[in-house]
């Protein structure tokens, strides 16, 4: 099973060991995909159902909001429609802190795996400034490049700002400019002048490479990571 619902556990048949085997069956995926190092996207679903979960154990009410309701028709004095949730017995409730509890810690054992991976690759990788770095780091450029291939993976990024309650919060955006292969003409000072006189809205662009020594998958594994470490470069 390579994705696993948004209300997993309270769609269909609401049974303990057929939600297991629903598990067991992505937790097998999520397993297969982490051996070929592949963290996203199985590693921020998991963080999200994990929470989810969490807030399901922590709260019965979340729970019975989660479960389908039956329209029973317009609430003409507010304005709105009616829904009456659909029964939920003992039983029913049993059943589902069953399959919580068991879900939880497997999850969190899971979410464990991926990230040990994640800072692994992270603490392998090295980023260096190409040229002379601008007061101006917002925007830029960033050269991915593996071990064992020649191949230079060119990323325009952009950090932008926004409001998440009371903090202002930063994320960063990267769309592919080109791929190219290293040549004694392509060195990275020379395809950053390249960069420069290509887009002329970044004259002396923030620019670096970002290396990893392992042969690891691009989208699923080096971009993201590259993202945190470009980020934290930017910020120091």
């Amino acid at each position: 099973m390579n994705k696993l619902s948004e209300n997993w556990i309270t769609e269909g048949w609401i049974d303990f060991e057929y939600k297991k085997y629903i598990l067991l069956a992505y937790m097998k995926h999520v397993s297969g995909q982490f051996k070929e190092v592949k963290l996203y996207p199985p590693l921020a679903e998991l963080i999200h159902h994990y929470a989810r979960l969490k807030g399901f154990a922590d709260s019965k009410e979340m729970l019975k909001d989660a479960f389908p309701k039956q329209l029973q028709g317009p609430d003409w004095s507010t304005m709105s429609m009616n829904y009456k949730p659909l029964l939920m017995d003992d039983e029913l409730m049993k059943q589902l802190n069953e399959i919580v509890d068991y879900s939880l810690p497997r999850f969190k054992k899971a979410i464990e795996e991926g990230k040990d991976i994640y800072d692994f690759l992270e603490s392998e990788m090295k980023i260096e400034p190409i040229g002379i770095s601008p007061l101006y780091q917002r925007e830029g450029y960033a050269m991915l490049t593996l071990d064992a291939s020649k191949d230079i993976y060119i990323y325009r990024y952009k950090v932008s700002l926004f409001q998440q309650a009371t903090d202002t919060l930063k994320g960063i955006m990267m769309q592919l400019v080109k791929k190219v292969r290293r040549t004694f003409a392509h060195t990275f000072e020379q395809l950053k002048l390249e960069l420069a006189r290509s887009y002329k809205d970044l004259p002396n662009p923030a620019t670096y490479r970002i290396h990893s020594k392992y042969q690891i998958p691009l989208d699923e594994s080096f971009l993201p990571i590259t993202k945190r470490i470009l980020l934290k470069a930017i910020q120091e």
